[in-house]
């Protein structure tokens, strides 16, 4: 790995299209570097724990609404499939991303990186299968395109911080997601440069969508950066070129958006001929929750065997980072994050309700978990109202750090009892982390997929679909629909009336 030096440039300090960010990250996608058996196996963990979360949300609203409108941009020749519905329905590849992309995120259930930024690189895959089926790609070349576009996203993520200037995550998934596009089709650098620039310039949008009273679009956000990456790819295909440099001119990104005309960023990036293995840096949910509560929800689960009377706590501290207080903590100063009336987008981002409710339950169900009975339960909000969050030093440093040994997501609890008591427990790392006591591997991306899926697709489809997935790399040209998962006839809810 080699780290690159960011920094803004003014116009009468011309900078060389070799020395600029877009140009290097294009560097990386057209390298036709072999992708090793190790990260093969995690791009197949991946695609099958993205299934399993979308097909678990195909009827909720979202969902229903992508689908809605991606089936307004039907096509017979070069389409792409849609999750639920049959092989013979196809859309144009940007539409498919969108609806996929949304039935994904959807239910904030799949894989995450957290560095100087954060990040759910899994939303990469939507998109790059699209363009995939769409233009009939083998599977070898679906899983050479969604390593680069794991190796960028992981690695923008760790070089540059958006979130301290409300800049939203997808700012750093949509160039990802065109240079993985670029690299399945083997396109040029020259080609993936002016998409990977067209992508950055059309996707920087604040954070508001993560703040207060949190709608859906939350889960439409990444899919609408899919949607941009399709179009800028396409767009560039064609001949066109993009704002540049995107990342270092003077009026760009960094010089408006980000850390201002002084900024310096350094963002490493494989050398030529190394292979792309950034995909092995990230982790899964084992809960559907806002990954800093991951830890902290298997840490309720402990902590409650030694609890006898709940209704004897007078009070809950949580001392962890900076970016789980200020994000889904108190430190957000949200009042919805209090709200028994409050939305799942919402709850799914207020650690106090979810450690309340993992307390209180000792399991963590995506449905029940969030129904709206128990967020209005008397005991659940007299638990919830209870806990407060307060940023450690020491729990930001190891948040922050690129040790990826010592990186930390969890916290610190401490319960108080109203004689006085007190109960004192830690956890760095969810169970199913990498570093955790039960790391996520093939059979438990499997069960997580027959558990979510269960009751939605037959046994039959659930077999053939992982039987499919997990012979990715035999998969020749034209047949990635083989990755489409089919709900029974009549099981896909229809969308109220849009435009399309």
């Amino acid at each position: 790995m080699k780290l690159h030096e960011v920094r803004v440039y003014p116009s009468k300090e011309p900078l060389k299209r070799e020395d600029q960010l877009a140009w290097k990250i294009a560097g990386v996608a057209a390298d036709r570097v072999g992708v090793t058996k190790e990260v093969t196996n995690m791009v197949i963990n991946r695609i099958i724990d993205n299934a399993a979360v979308a097909v678990a949300s195909l009827n909720r609203r979202p969902a229903v609404s992508a689908r809605g409108a991606a089936l307004g941009h039907l096509k017979k020749m070069g389409g792409a499939q849609i999750f639920g519905a049959p092989a013979r329905v196809t859309v144009s590849p940007e539409w498919a991303a969108w609806a996929n992309g949304t039935a994904v995120r959807e239910l904030d259930y799949h894989d995450t990186f957290l560095a100087a930024d954060y990040s759910h690189p899994g939303d990469n895959i939507p998109p790059i299968l699209a363009v995939a089926q769409a233009l009939e790609k083998s599977g070898k070349d679906l899983i050479r395109g969604i390593a680069t576009g794991y190796e960028i996203h992981v690695n923008l993520v760790k070089g540059i911080c958006l979130h301290e200037h409300k800049i939203d995550h997808i700012a750093h998934l949509c160039p990802a997601q065109a240079a993985g596009i670029g690299t399945l089709l083997r396109l040029k650098q020259e080609v993936i440069y002016q998409a990977v620039q067209q992508a950055v310039h059309v996707s920087f949008t604040t954070r508001q969508s993560r703040k207060g009273e949190i709608s859906s679009w939350k889960a439409f956000a990444p899919a609408h950066a899919g949607k941009l990456a399709v179009e800028a790819v396409d767009r560039a295909m064609r001949g066109e070129g993009a704002p540049s440099p995107i990342y270092e001119g003077e009026d760009s990104v960094i010089a408006w958006m980000l850390d201002g005309p002084e900024a310096v960023y350094h963002v490493p990036l494989p050398e030529p001929g190394e292979a792309k293995r950034a995909i092995l840096d990230s982790y899964t949910k084992e809960h559907s929750a806002e990954y800093q509560a991951q830890a902290l929800i298997d840490l309720a689960f402990r902590m409650r065997n030694s609890i006898e009377d709940l209704e004897a706590i007078e009070k809950i501290v949580i001392y962890t980072s900076n970016h789980t207080h200020t994000v889904i903590g108190t430190g957000a100063n949200d009042p919805q994050k209090m709200d028994p009336k409050a939305s799942r987008e919402t709850l799914d981002h207020s650690v106090m309700y979810i450690f309340a409710v993992a307390l209180q339950d000792g399991f963590w169900n995506y449905k029940s978990s969030y129904a709206p009975r128990h967020a209005a339960r008397p005991d659940t909000v007299r638990l919830w109202h209870k806990i407060e969050t307060v940023e450690d030093p020491e729990w930001t440093r190891r948040y922050h750090t690129l040790d990826l040994s010592e990186k930390a997501f969890g916290g610190r609890v401490e319960i108080v009892f109203k004689d006085g008591s007190r109960l004192v427990d830690e956890m760095a790392v969810a169970n199913a982390h990498p570093l955790g006591a039960r790391p996520f591997g093939r059979k438990d991306y499997i069960n997580k997929f027959k558990m979510l899926t269960e009751g939605i697709i037959t046994t039959r489809e659930s077999n053939r679909f992982l039987q499919a997935v997990q012979d990715l790399p035999r998969l020749g040209p034209g047949e990635l629909s083989a990755l489409n998962i089919i709900l029974p006839a009549g099981a896909l809810d229809e969308s109220r009336p849009g435009i399309f």
